[in-house]
């Protein structure tokens, strides 16, 4: 089993301990653009779907808001990444 076939499991089935590295590097397999903004806040880009995750970088943790993990859950959905 591929990494990617671990990682979206994962992250759909909502963790509270989701990481922001671990975001980075699944939406980096997923061809994601990174796009840095003012302060905290991050874009994620996929051209081929025209599909757009704007968050801001957690900190001082590294843990990523149950919130955030719902929005990118659907920004996925939408893209066609899970069925």
């Amino acid at each position: 089993m591929s990494t990617l076939q671990k990682d979206l499991p994962r992250l759909k089935s909502q963790p509270r301990d989701y990481r922001w590295s671990e975001l980075m590097s699944l939406l980096g397999r997923l061809n994601y653009e990174v796009k840095s903004g003012e302060g905290s806040r991050v874009k994620f880009y996929h051209k081929e779907t025209n599909s757009l995750i704007t968050l801001h970088r957690p900190h001082p943790q590294d843990i990523l808001k149950h919130y955030a993990i719902k929005q990118i859950i659907q920004t996925l959905q939408n893209a066609g990444f899970f069925l």
